[in-house]
Order: structure tokens, then C-alpha cells, then sequence
């Protein structure tokens, strides 16, 4: 009898093919956790934490039984009884613990530290309804809570509890644990989050609004509370104290536990700070080493000998700035700790109030005190690099050149090809063997790039892949598409940085060309999926906008045989991982110098899909890997906005009265669309588009359009456009989330890395 039918028999009395894909679920994950136990904690002397408002992980079955190194074993025993683990993941709730980039990213650095061998554990909160679900009513985004706690979990509660204090009351928290299972280790890590067990969903009023006053039982209900009203900033500082002051208190105790005195704190631990959200552990751990008795001067240097910075953003509203007065409000017992730091500062640097942790308005700038007090900063691409130092942070790198690094973003491959595309992955190991999957190099399949029968079975693949998810969409939300049709997507988060605006101009170009008679040779089908922050009401219109246009099309018997467009209800890591291997257009559009990095332009690389892009965040690397040929850039440089902006030289309406731009704008207020949309919200984005247009839009829609006519003219010649896809297969290996934090290792961390379990 196998593992799995003794689990099977052992919890239902029945052979496999007689449960239920929800019975299933629950057998696989109590033989994960199983497995999981037997394996030790990495004890190195020395362990990373990894700080994060946000760990986007995704469902953890495959993942797991993929590290274990028992996925095949368990499909292909699922399959001989009629079953088959992509239905029994649908019992999965997805863990709704990050909303974008910075979330998804955290989760791929836990899995690639634990695959290296480091001993390093993520630090965060236990978000009871993360940030929200998106469902839509009326072509609008509505909120709902997001309830994943629901269903059977990976969360174990620890026995660790803190007491953190605010200024009014104190609260006691629950450490909860998610093992993370490195790929084929014989020792593990944790995923750790703080939570309280006063929180309640009883005071969530109608759709996710609540009483933010009511701290104890709101603390960790949602990530990123609406902070657009006085009571939503002091509920973040709340957020963001809590979950610093704990995972303070837990170095302390596990550096305490292998033998430190805290004078040599910095020999077993190094902190991450991942973007400014955890910048507060700073002035947190000088405060709680100063409790231990030691002196302020010498808990200065300890903190800033252990901790680095990882800046994610060149959004200036993105860097997070809070009022000296809140912090008095919530935090008093920093205040001091924060002040000192400011005076150190301003007394060394008199002149240079742009370094300054408290500005003029009595602002603390968070971003400020972890360059000051950290001993690395660094950018998430190369051009994100260059742009802090030269731009949003020179004066720092003025002052300290010799703590900037770069350290360009990655995704694990066990995620996102292994996983998310497995029929592929399969392919790579009878192509080029199956070295690529621990290397992660690619390269040896370009010497297949002239095989037909290869081409051909990509292009199978792919289709595949596309009938994969177009049967997703009919389940989830009754959509249906053409798998013979180009799928053309763009999957973030929405913000008009990112310029979803400016695909959706691009819809309604195409929608008026079709019906003038222009015929695309290959239907088309447009894919958006992202959700917008609640009080982000212009990215609101802009989901509005989209799923307006879908209505109009579908509804039109001229067009909607050659054209669809789907917006995606509530995306998520699932919904990526069938989107990406069915795209054959990836969209990373954002306005030049604004996106730090991104990674779903990585991932859709792994996956042939041909991206067209800005020379923007880690576009630039992905152009140079695959040269000039095999991707489609367009759009004025970094360097261009960077002097448009300094020169407040920008005129939507200049850009607007442009005959080939006119129209499209227009049509946002057309009766046609007014008939099936809300007027108030098609004003407000026409207004914004025409008036201000912060983040350009319409500066570069023409070049846009004409990139993306050549794209579709260029994918009907299916053999040159696989060609195309097989080098950006073939060039995805850079991105590696494996190799970026290897280079995190090398330069920032100097950790151990251990492939051998270490005795409890």
C-alpha cells in the first residue's frame, strides 16, 4: 500500500478513486505537513529575517509536494484512480496574504532561501481577510472580505506569544507558522505571522468597512486598511508597529537561545527590510536592546550592523512619511529613540535637510532612517538602481556610495514553470535534460531554435495552455474565448503608473478600426486582471472603463468575432499561473522610470510569451538578454520623463487634440458608452486624461499603437513568432529567484548555506 492510500484509508475507509477532490485535499495536506515535520528547522548560527508587510505565497499543494520531491510520484498515482491534483487544488482557499509585486516577490525569496540551504524565515502579520476580494456589479469593482481562513490551512500556532505596547493598552500576540520546504533540502524554514486572538469579523459592517478605532479587534483583519481618513494612517502605524516589535522580540529570543549576549547580535542575525513598511524595527530594536541594559551609542551600531533596506519604489508617495503627532498618538515610546536619530543626523549633515528623518512638516520619513541606519540599500533592476542614485535618492548615495547595490528581482522557477506550466517543463527535460531545474539554465535550448518539430511542439504547448485556461474562465466566470485568437495580457495591480489606461485606449482604437472593415488575420483576445486599492478611485474607473468596453464588444455583432475582452474578477497567484503559460503578449507598459522592477514580465518570458514594453525596470535587462528582435519596445526613455517631469514641460491636452488620439479619448464619454457605463466615473477619467494625465498616458498611445499593430502583423508567421518565444524561454534564466538571492547572500547577508540537515 502506497503513502497516499494509507493516508486515504486511514481518514475515509474508501480506495482514492472513491473520495472527493475536498477529502483528497485534506489527506494531501495532513501527509504534507507529515513530511514536513520530519524534516529539521535549518539551525545555522547565523539566520536571515525577512521582514514583509506582504507574502503573496499562493496555494502551497503542489508547491510542496514539488519540493518534497513526491509530485510526480502522487499525480501519477492520482491519475491511475481517476483523479488528478489541478481539480483537488480547487479545495485549496489561496492564502490572502499580499496584494502585488512586493508580496509575490517575498514569497519567491522565502522558497529560493530555503532551496539555498540559508536559515532565514519571513516575518509578517496573519491578515484574517487580506487585502480584499474583488467581485464586480454594475461593470464596477466592489469589495468583499477575503475569507481563506476558512478552509483547511498550513497554519500552525506556535506557542510563542509577545506583549507589544501601544500607548493606551498593550496586546498579546499568536505566532502562527507556515513551514517553507526548500527544493529537494534536508532542512526547512518558516514563514512566521504575528496575529491577535481579539481580532473578530463580527465588527466588518457591509462590504470590508469596520470601526478602525477598534484596535483589538481590527489589527490584523485586512492588509493595507484605507488609510484615506486620520483613523485608517494610525491603523497602519498600529499594522506596521506590531508586527516589527514582534519579530524584534523574536530575534532576541533566538539569538538569546543559541548562546548571545546581544552585544554580538549582529554574528546570529541580519534583518531585510522589504520596502519602507518595516522600517520601525529599527528605532524597535534600539529600544528593546536598551531594555537588555545596553547602552544607546552601542545599540545604534548593533542595528545598523544587521539591518539592510530593500527600496521597491521611485513613487515619491510611495516612500512612507508619517506624522510626528500619530507616532506620539501610537508609539510614544519611539518618539524619543526617532528624535535622537534626526538629531545625530541633522547635526551631521547641517546643510542637507533633504537627509533629515523629520522634516520641516514633522514628518518622519521612514524611507530616511533605514538608509541611515541600515548598512545596504538597494534597488530591485538595474535601471531602478541607477535612477535612485542619480534621482530619488542622490542625496543618500551622496553620502553613502558604498551602501548602494543592485539586486535585480527573480521568480522561482518551481512556481512558475514546474508548476504553472508543467507540460513544458517536462518538454525542457527531454530537450536539454534535467539540470535546468536546479541551474535554472536555458541556454542549451537555443541550439534547438531551427528544429521544426520543436517550434511545432511549442506552439502546442501554448495552445494547450490556452484551452486550459479558457476552461478556467467558463468555470469561474462563465467566459469563453477563441483558443485559436492571440492572447494579449496585462496582469497587475492597477495604478495609472502602470497605464492599464492606455491598453484600454488601444481596445477602443481597435474596436472603431474593426468597424471600419480592417479585418485582424487572427482574432484577438485582450486579458486584464488586478485589483484597485478601495480609495484609488481613478484606477477604479479604469477597471470600470475595461469592463465596459467587453460589454460593448461582445454586444456587437461586427466585432466580437474578432475581437474579445476579458477582465479577470479577483486575480490572484492561481489565475496567473493559467494566464501566463496561455499569453502570447506580455503588457508592461508602464510609464518609463516609474516601475521599479516588475516580475510578472519575467515570468511570462519563461513562458514564451514576447513581451512589449517601456525601457523600464527590468524591461531593460530582458532587452538586452534577448536582443532587439525578439521583443517589442516602444515609448520615450527613462531619461526623456525623468526631464519632462523636472521641467513641468507635460500637456495631456496638447497630446489629446492629436487627430489619431482624439477620437479614443472621446470615446470614453460617447452615448455608446455612457449607455452602458456610470457617467460620473467616465467623466472623471476622461477629465483626468485630457486636464492632467500625471502619469502620460496619451505621450506615448500613437508608438503604442503602432508597436502593437506590428506585434499582431508579426505573430502570422507562427514559425518566425515560436523562434521568438524559444529565446525568451531559453534567456529566462538570469531571472531566477534562486540567483538574486544568491546575490543577496554574497553581497549583503553572508550567510551559511547548508545542503545537509543540522542537528536540532
Amino acid at each position: 500500500m502506497s503513502l497516499l492510500e494509507q493516508y486515504v484509508t486511514e481518514a475515509y475507509d474508501k480506495p482514492i478513486r472513491d473520495c472527493s477532490e475536498q477529502e483528497l485535499y485534506n489527506v494531501l495536506i495532513e501527509l504534507i505537513k507529515d513530511q514536513s515535520q520530519e524534516i529539521p528547522n535549518n539551525q545555522t548560527k547565523k539566520k536571515l529575517y525577512y521582514f514583509s508587510a506582504e507574502f503573496l505565497i499562493g496555494k502551497l499543494l503542489s508547491n510542496n509536494l514539488l519540493n518534497l520531491g513526491i509530485y510526480d510520484q502522487v499525480n501519477d498515482e492520482l491519475i491511475a484512480q481517476g483523479k488528478n491534483l489541478m481539480d483537488i487544488e480547487q479545495a485549496e482557499f489561496e492564502p490572502s496574504l499580499g496584494n502585488g509585486g512586493l508580496g509575490r516577490l517575498a514569497a519567491c525569496f522565502v522558497d529560493s532561501i530555503a532551496s539555498l540551504g540559508i536559515n532565514g524565515d519571513g516575518i509578517g502579520l496573519n491578515y484574517h481577510f487580506g487585502l480584499f476580494k474583488q467581485h464586480f456589479v454594475d461593470n464596477q469593482q466592489t469589495s468583499l472580505p477575503d475569507p481563506w481562513l476558512e478552509g483547511k490551512n498550513w497554519l500552525v500556532k506556535s506557542r510563542r506569544r509577545y506583549t507589544v505596547p501601544f500607548n493606551k493598552f498593550s496586546l498579546e500576540s499568536t505566532l502562527y507558522e507556515i513551514d517553507v520546504i526548500g527544493y529537494k533540502q534536508e532542512t526547512k524554514n518558516r514563514l512566521r505571522l504575528f496575529d491577535l486572538d481579539s481580532v473578530t469579523p463580527d465588527i466588518i459592517e457591509d462590504g470590508i468597512n469596520f470601526d478602525k478605532t477598534n484596535i483589538k479587534e481590527n489589527l490584523t483583519l485586512f492588509l493595507y486598511p484605507d488609510d484615506s481618513d486620520h483613523a485608517g494612517e494610525l491603523l497602519r502605524i498600529y499594522q506596521q508597529y506590531f508586527m516589527v516589535s514582534n519579530g524584534a522580540q523574536l530575534i532576541i529570543d533566538e539569538a538569546k537561545d543559541k548562546g548571545s549576549n546581544l552585544h554580538d547580535l549582529a554574528d546570529y542575525a541580519v534583518i531585510q527590510i522589504n520596502d519602507t513598511h518595516p522600517a520601525f524595527v529599527i528605532p524597535e530594536m534600539i529600544r528593546l536592546l536598551g531594555l537588555e541594559g545596553i547602552e544607546f551609542d552601542e545599540a545604534i551600531q548593533i542595528v545598523q550592523s544587521m539591518t539592510a533596506f530593500t527600496n521597491h519604489t521611485i513613487l515619491a508617495e510611495a516612500l512612507e512619511k508619517w506624522p510626528l503627532a500619530d507616532l506620539e498618538e501610537v508609539v510614544p515610546q519611539l518618539v524619543p529613540i526617532i528624535k535622537n536619530l534626526d538629531a545625530r543626523m541633522k547635526a551631521k549633515y547641517p546643510k542637507r535637510p533633504d537627509v533629515a528623518i523629520i522634516d520641516e512638516n514633522k514628518r518622519v520619513h521612514m524611507a530616511n532612517i533605514a538608509i541611515h541606519f541600515g548598512y545596504s540599500v538597494n534597488g530591485v533592476a538595474a535601471l531602478h538602481t541607477e535612477i535612485l542614485k542619480k534621482s530619488e535618492l542622490k542625496a543618500f548615495y551622496e553620502i553613502y556610495p558604498e551602501k548602494f547595490n543592485n539586486k535585480t528581482n527573480g521568480i522561482t522557477f518551481r512556481r512558475w514553470i514546474m508548476d504553472a506550466n508543467k507540460e513544458l517543463a517536462d518538454y525542457l527535460d527531454q530537450l536539454i535534460g534535467i539540470e535546468w531545474r536546479e541551474s535554472h539554465n536555458l541556454e542549451a535550448l537555443l541550439e534547438h531554435k531551427d528544429d521544426e518539430a520543436v517550434i511545432e511542439k511549442l506552439r502546442a504547448i501554448k495552445f494547450n495552455n490556452k484551452v486550459r485556461l479558457n476552461k478556467r474562465l467558463k468555470a469561474m466566470q462563465g467566459i469563453e474565448f477563441k483558443e485559436e485568437s492571440i492572447i494579449d495580457v496585462q496582469i497587475k495591480r492597477f495604478h495609472e503608473y502602470k497605464r492599464q489606461q492606455m491598453l484600454a485606449l488601444y481596445v477602443i482604437y481597435k474596436y472603431l478600426d474593426i468597424k471600419k472593415g480592417h479585418i485582424p488575420a487572427t482574432p484577438i483576445t485582450i486579458i486584464f486582471g488586478g485589483k484597485a486599492a478601495p480609495a484609488y478611485t481613478i484606477a477604479q474607473d479604469v477597471i470600470h472603463l475595461i469592463i465596459n468596453l467587453s460589454e460593448i464588444i461582445d454586444n456587437d455583432a461586427d466585432v466580437n468575432e474578432h475581437l474579445k475582452v476579458i477582465m479577470v474578477e479577483n486575480y490572484n497567484v492561481t489565475s496567473a499561473q493559467y494566464l501566463i503559460p496561455a499569453a502570447d503578449i506580455s503588457e508592461q507598459i508602464s510609464l518609463a522610470s516609474k516601475e521599479a522592477s516588475g516580475t510578472g514580465n519575467m515570468k511570462f518570458m519563461l513562458n514564451g510569451a514576447l513581451t512589449i514594453g517601456t525601457e523600464d525596470g527590468a524591461n531593460v535587462e530582458i532587452h538586452e538578454l534577448v536582443g532587439d528582435e525578439n521583443i517589442y519596445i516602444f515609448g520615450k526613455d527613462s531619461d526623456e520623463i525623468i526631464e519632462i517631469y523636472a521641467n513641468d514641460a507635460y500637456d495631456a491636452s496638447v497630446y489629446y487634440n492629436q487627430a489619431e488620439i482624439k477620437p479614443l479619448v472621446d470615446f470614453i464619454i460617447s452615448d455608446e458608452m455612457l449607455a452602458v457605463g456610470n457617467e460620473e466615473r467616465l467623466n472623471r477619467l476622461f477629465n483626468e486624461l485630457v486636464s492632467k494625465d500625471y502619469f502620460m498616458t496619451l505621450i506615448d498611445l500613437v508608438e503604442f499603437i503602432e508597436t502593437k499593430e506590428k506585434m499582431y502583423a508579426d505573430y502570422e508567421d507562427h514559425d518566425a513568432w515560436t523562434k521568438k518565444a524559444l529565446v525568451n524561454i531559453a534567456k529566462a534564466g538570469y531571472f531566477s529567484s534562486d540567483r538574486t538571492i544568491s546575490d543577496y547572500n554574497r553581497d549583503i547577508w553572508h550567510l551559511e548555506t547548508h545542503h545537509v540537515a543540522m542537528d536540532q
